[in-house]
């Protein structure tokens, strides 16, 4: 499995050694071990994945949350990432490390080349290293026309790349997640404490697992070419919910990549609160009665709680059961689909009331 992780990486202009890679039953374990590794504080853009706080807080680290620009999410305002750092740093804080994910749920956004390497270019220049979540960077709506760079391709000494399979690649009951360490000393270092946590806690890939996923890793055509029709799927499945969310009035940026829309009801907060919602815990009690799906607050991303924001899952869109899904997947027209256009009217529905 490590060196068919090799080989994907390869394909993908990051070279090295299965003596690099380290592998888990899922990204939180092997974030947990990263971080254990590594040391200090942390700091990670807001929002941010719903893993990403639960794994500081649970070894005891502060995590400090950094802005990210109005284009995206996913990686922070460079500007605002040095002031972070500076004002951690006069408060006696030890920052060490930087998540980041350029191609980022929660807002299913892709962060320009540009951003990247200014944000990554600032984190270095201060002594972070920078952990990469690639996890979905195989599931843009629009390959052709979005430009995806890692950050270790720019500093390539300085970045760890970490990639949960569950993205496109294996099905989300068989966890396993991938990390892609440096060609330096200190990296080893990092890599071999990041393997005694994984030891320590148990954190093995099953076998069985470990053999689908090394199948997937390398890229066989059934692969590559379900990868592509489910992206293209989730592309028009997103653009309808984004055309829903954005006719009731609230706010989200453009779907990119992923499974995920995330939406900003702070237009809507009178009517709202005629029904009772003022913050994204109610937002997200009240959405996931409405919609018979799991709908979560941007509480759970580090926004504030007085924030309307929250995640909108597109996948559930495409059918409640696994027949339904694939009609889905194979169809000419899958918004046609009466199942798929039920749960878009019921989508629509709930927040058009909210006008």
């Amino acid at each position: 499995m490590r060196e068919a992780a090799v080989g994907y990486w390869r394909r993908r202009g990051l070279r090295g050694g299965p003596e690099r890679v380290a592998a888990a039953p899922g990204a939180p374990a092997l974030l947990l071990a990263l971080l254990a590794a590594h040391g200090g504080d942390v700091l990670m853009p807001r929002p941010c994945p719903a893993a990403w706080i639960p794994q500081a807080r649970l070894l005891g680290r502060p995590a400090y949350h950094v802005p990210t620009p109005a284009e995206c999410g996913g990686v922070p305002d460079p500007y605002a990432l040095l002031e972070t750092v500076r004002r951690v740093r006069a408060e006696g804080g030890r920052p060490r490390l930087l998540l980041i994910s350029v191609v980022d749920d929660p807002t299913a956004t892709v962060a320009p080349p540009e951003l990247v390497r200014e944000a990554c270019e600032a984190a270095v220049a201060e002594g972070l290293h920078v952990v990469s979540d690639e996890t979905w960077r195989d599931t843009l709506h629009r390959p052709r026309e979005t430009v995806l760079l890692s950050p270790a391709e720019m500093c390539p000494d300085d970045v760890t790349v970490v990639c949960d399979l569950a993205g496109a690649l294996t099905p989300s009951g068989w966890p396993v997640a991938v990390a892609r360490f440096p060609d330096t000393g200190r990296a080893a270092v990092r890599h071999a404490r990041t393997l005694d946590v994984l030891t320590a806690l148990g954190a093995l890939v099953a076998g069985p697992v470990a053999e689908a996923a090394a199948h997937a890793l390398r890229e066989p055509e059934a692969v590559t070419d379900r990868i592509r029709r489910a992206a293209a799927l989730q592309a028009r499945i997103a653009a309808a919910a984004h055309r829903a969310v954005l006719s009731s009035g609230a706010l989200a940026r453009p779907p990119q990549a992923g499974r995920h829309l995330y939406a900003d009801l702070g237009p809507l907060r009178s009517r709202l609160a005629d029904r009772g919602v003022t913050d994204s815990l109610e937002l997200e009690e009240y959405l996931t009665e409405r919609l018979g799906t799991p709908t979560p607050g941007g509480h759970r991303f580090g926004d504030e709680l007085g924030a309307l924001r929250v995640r909108l899952g597109t996948g559930t869109l495409l059918g409640a059961t696994p027949e339904q899904q694939t009609e889905s997947l194979t169809a000419v027209a899958p918004l046609e689909l009466p199942h798929v256009a039920r749960a878009l009217s019921i989508f629509a529905a709930a927040l058009d009331e909210l006008r």
